[in-house]
């Protein structure tokens, strides 16, 4: 039966990706699941539910003979062949536990071709909902001497993938753009800076799409929201008022993987 186990897992396995992050979502050590793999040890009871749960699968399935596990697996594809948006939806569950430490508000730190060589700065919070870890935006803007001023919200899902997080938003507004945010923390353990890139679409003078070096902040818990809301806007680069860290990151971008300037324009 342990021979039936293993070569099961390994083909469940096979359909679902890389081993680290099936690993990390079922949140079963690395070394002890390449164990499982090989045969050379079978699953507790309580791990052997969290594989089967993971996996949506009967706990009695995984003995089964290969063959027939095979021949059970291509028939529940068969039945089943989720929609598109069912599909899209896939990367974006079962990540509470990836992302737990994640929660909270940020301040979302970058620079777009809307406001010129300002540095802007927005209000992040992640938070659960419904089985989902999700991302609420607030980016709010003024420029005192065109009379303009920008209130805009965004909703999106986040995920983890490669120690990387992936942000995809839609903004609330009718006609409203989307976009992309991939971030990553420098340290496994310091959470308070997150780097990366955003792509979106910049307003002014034309719509157009840019992509952009990111730095998110994260806020103290002492921090209120109205304190939160009034530090988000346009920041000349050399304002008392940004971080170093973040004017730094934002200012020498890395020419082997960013835009040779902040705010590239895509086309």
């Amino acid at each position: 039966m342990s021979g039936n186990f293993s070569e099961n897992l390994r083909s469940l396995c096979a359909e679902h990706g890389s081993i680290a992050q099936i690993c990390r979502e079922i949140g079963i050590n690395r070394q002890q699941f390449n164990r499982y793999l090989n045969g050379s040890s079978m699953p507790a009871a309580h791990n052997l539910r969290r594989i089967a749960r993971y996996f949506a699968i009967p706990e009695s399935q995984l003995f089964t003979e290969n063959t027939d596990f095979e021949t059970k697996l291509a028939d529940a594809a068969g039945a089943v062949q989720p929609g598109a948006g069912e599909k899209f939806m896939t990367p974006f569950r079962g990540q509470q536990r990836n992302l737990k430490r994640y929660l909270g508000f940020y301040h979302a730190y970058f620079r777009t071709p809307s406001w010129g060589e300002g540095i802007f700065c927005s209000l992040t919070r992640f938070s659960e909902e419904d089985g989902y870890i999700v991302s609420r935006n607030m980016e709010i803007a003024h420029d005192p001497e065109q009379s303009i001023r920008q209130i805009s919200r965004y909703h999106g899902m986040v995920t983890l993938r490669g120690n990387r997080l992936f942000i995809t938003e839609h903004e609330r507004a009718r006609e409203g753009s989307v976009a992309q945010t991939i971030l990553f923390s420098a340290h496994r353990q310091q959470l308070k800076y997150l780097r990366g890139m955003t792509m979106g679409v910049a307003w002014r003078p034309f719509p157009r799409p840019y992509a952009a070096r990111a730095i998110w902040k994260r806020l103290d818990e002492r921090v209120t929201a109205r304190e939160a809301i009034a530090a988000c806007g346009v920041y000349p680069i050399l304002s008392p008022r940004i971080d170093p860290t973040v004017r730094n990151y934002l200012e020498a971008p890395d020419k082997d993987d960013l835009p040779d300037t902040p705010g590239s324009v895509l086309f």
